[in-house]
């Protein structure tokens, strides 16, 4: 009875600790802020797919994205708006902080964004589409029918959301770069706020720049707004950190020495399996790969590592590198792809731990099991007459060249190899069986 009033309290705190995490899930003054930081690659579609996911699960009142980018994939960035305009919760693009930039393809999804605010000290613009950079480094320009379709593309993203079309064009054409009061005073941004709560001050009351699906424009409401910031996980900073063009280049190169050497070296396996796995992650890092494909790239290559264990038995090599690289790519491949994840996240943390037993189950099921079948298959026949050669027997019957042996309990004519004489219990080993008979030589070995 007197543990009554103990579990009261405890119940009541423990709902104190819930009601904030309850709430969050159905106030809609919650906003959430996440950061997107470098190359805008396929991976980068994912993050925002995934932080949009969370934000209209938990029906925010709006998703505040800082970014800071260079530029990236045409694709991509065009994945990323449409994402943003399909949304169910506002989208604000805030390049933040001081001295980040919205170059290229930020700038498309800036403009493509429900509303854009700028942090002091930052641009946005210079938007020529290229095809990348000559060996001597100069710029490769893009054909003007690709030119064209990015112009129109821009001028649409503009018109839809009343920013300045003009100014958007020239973002291409001319290559145009704004500061944060230049672009607000041309109605390209909305917003100049030095910090998050600025800009939750400063864009209160405001409308959305385009609609808000299926809530046509909405007024935003921050008053009193909780802010939520979503971190990005290790997975996410992983992805981030190879798909940095100089360090996917870096690694690109150095999978291509890895193989080169070990195909000069054989034997060691070392250095091309080093060289493997470096090269996949620099294809992983060029960005053409989402979260999914890049996980299968990676349990496609340990299923490469297990079967070379199996096929070429080593000390292990093989089945440690196609552990390794199977755990990589389980649990890239059940990372976000449009969702918080392809399972739910409860289900996810119990999926890591079954990727990672998996994975050392199938380690050592071809470090052991498959490398012992193989070897069994490697060895000698044991039934037959292949079975004979390098037997020993004991002559019976002196053979002069020819006589008889017993060999395993049975009599066998046999001949000598080199036609000497091999007296009655001298020992003889099996070089060669012809139908009946066997032709040996004589034994020099011990007991």
């Amino acid at each position: 009875m007197r543990l009554r009033p103990v579990l009261f309290a405890l119940s009541f705190l423990l709902m104190l600790g819930l009601m904030p995490l309850l709430s969050a899930a159905h106030d809609g003054h919650v906003v959430y802020v996440a950061k997107i930081d470098g190359t805008i690659t396929e991976y980068t579609a994912d993050q925002f797919a995934r932080y949009i996911d969370i934000a209209e699960m938990n029906h925010a009142e709006a998703l505040i994205i800082e970014l800071n980018t260079p530029g990236g994939l045409g694709d991509a960035m065009m994945r990323i708006v449409s994402e943003i305009q399909n949304s169910t919760v506002p989208v604000v693009i805030y390049v933040a902080p001081r001295g980040a930039i919205a170059a290229s393809a930020g700038t498309y999804i800036a403009m493509g964004s429900h509303l854009i605010a700028m942090a002091p000290g930052t641009s946005i613009g210079a938007c020529e589409p290229i095809l990348g950079y000559a060996k001597n480094g100069s710029i490769i320009k893009a054909p003007e029918k690709i030119r064209n379709f990015y112009t129109a593309y821009m001028r649409s993203l503009a018109q839809e959301s009343g920013r300045n079309q003009t100014a958007a064009v020239e973002f291409i054409t001319e290559d145009l770069s704004l500061t944060p009061e230049e672009a607000l005073k041309a109605h390209v941004i909305e917003v100049v706020a030095n910090d998050v709560p600025d800009l939750l001050k400063k864009a209160n009351g405001m409308r959305t720049r385009i609609p808000v699906d299926d809530r046509g424009y909405v007024t935003f409401n921050f008053t009193n707004a909780r802010v939520v910031t979503l971190e990005p996980s290790i997975k996410d900073e992983l992805i981030n950190f190879i798909t940095n063009p100089s360090i996917a280049y870096v690694l690109l190169n150095l999978g291509i020495i890895g193989l080169i050497f070990g195909f000069l070296t054989p034997g060691w396996h070392v250095p091309e399996t080093v060289g493997a796995i470096l090269l996949v992650l620099g294809l992983i890092g060029l960005g053409y790969f989402g979260y999914n494909s890049a996980g299968l790239l990676l349990i496609v290559l340990a299923m490469i590592f297990f079967i070379a264990e199996a096929l070429t038995p080593t000390f292990g090599l093989f089945a440690v590198a196609g552990t390794v690289t199977f755990i990589l790519g389980g649990i890239i491949l059940f990372g976000s792809n449009g969702g918080v994840y392809l399972v739910s996240e409860s289900t996810y943390h119990l999926l890591r731990i079954a990727i990672v037993v998996m994975a050392i189950l199938l380690g050592l099921f071809f470090l052991f099991g498959a490398a012992a079948v193989v070897r069994a298959h490697r060895r000698k026949p044991e039934a037959g007459k292949e079975e004979m050669i390098g037997e020993v027997g004991k002559v019976v019957e002196d053979l002069d060249p020819e006589g008889v042996i017993k060999l395993h309990g049975e009599l066998w004519k046999a001949r000598s190899r080199d036609g000497s004489v091999i007296r009655v219990g001298e020992r003889v080993k099996v070089v060669e069986v012809n139908g009946l008979t066997l032709t040996v030589e004589r034994f020099e070995g011990g007991e």
